[in-house]
């Protein structure tokens, strides 16, 4: 059973769930709803993936109705933010993905762009950017024609504790970035230190955003984002919105601050 909690403004929406369960349920109807859409209109379905406990929140997608109703040929997957490892390394955001969720659904191998785990950070953040353009260019990756920086049809991200997405961090001067559509970090304040991480412009021209938070840990972060607390220096998560629609799901516990 879902709840919309007072903090929706503009094209922001908040549900509340009972546990994290309902919350799976809800975000694999709103994942595939919206892939049926967004196939139906332009015939691929671009979707960026973060780490963390999003995939296992996604653990609906690989069960009946939506495994066998989704159109996963057309489905195109990107990561918003990857750890500078070997693919196969404990810390990949790729092999979290590809254990807990990619390997389970029909998608073209071709269509889930991993970084180039050879090379250094920048140079795998320039090559990613590189795809990007390229996948632009052939119209896979929509652009906005707003903020000319790609619109990507869905990002499913999550949270930390201190209010950091992808690997944008609180008080970190790539916050700021605005040119770059792919950066690199070196200091991650959470290890490991190196990683690669899509820039604000790219997250906010994103068609849908959907941030998926489940547990307490990060219920102070959450009243920080969506709640009436005074917060001076903004955490990157209340810097989040979309060119379409920005939905949080949150169960009782993420939103017990509220």
């Amino acid at each position: 059973m879902a709840e919309t909690a007072n903090p929706e403004k503009g094209n922001r929406k908040v549900e509340v769930f009972d546990t994290e369960e309902d919350l799976a349920v809800s975000l694999a109807k709103y994942t595939a709803d919206l892939s049926d859409k967004i196939c139906q209109e332009r015939g691929a379905f671009t979707v960026v993936l973060s780490g963390g406990s999003l995939i296992n929140s996604l653990r609906k997608l690989v069960e009946p109705p939506y495994v066998d109703s989704i159109e996963w040929g057309k489905w195109h997957v990107f990561w918003v933010d990857e750890r500078v490892v070997p693919k196969d390394h404990e810390d990949s955001n790729y092999k979290l993905a590809y254990d807990g969720f990619l390997s389970k659904v029909p998608i073209v191998p071709g269509n889930v762009y991993a970084i180039n785990d050879a090379l250094s950070a920048e140079g795998a953040a320039d090559d990613y950017e590189t795809c990007l353009k390229h996948l632009v260019k052939n119209g896979i990756i929509a652009l906005s024609s707003v903020s000319g920086y790609p619109k990507f049809d869905l990002m499913l991200l999550g949270m930390g504790p201190d209010g950091h997405l992808a690997s944008l961090f609180p008080g970190h001067p790539l916050v700021n970035e605005k040119e770059k559509w792919v950066t690199f970090i070196k200091d991650s304040p959470k290890p490991p230190p190196e990683r690669i991480t899509f820039t604000f412009p790219v997250i906010n021209s994103s068609a849908y955003n959907a941030m998926v938070i489940a547990g307490a840990a990060e219920a102070t972060a959450v009243h920080l984002a969506l709640g009436d607390a005074k917060n001076s220096d903004k955490l990157p998560v209340e810097l989040l919105s979309a060119e379409g629609e920005l939905k949080f799901f949150l169960d009782k516990a993420a939103a017990s601050k509220l």
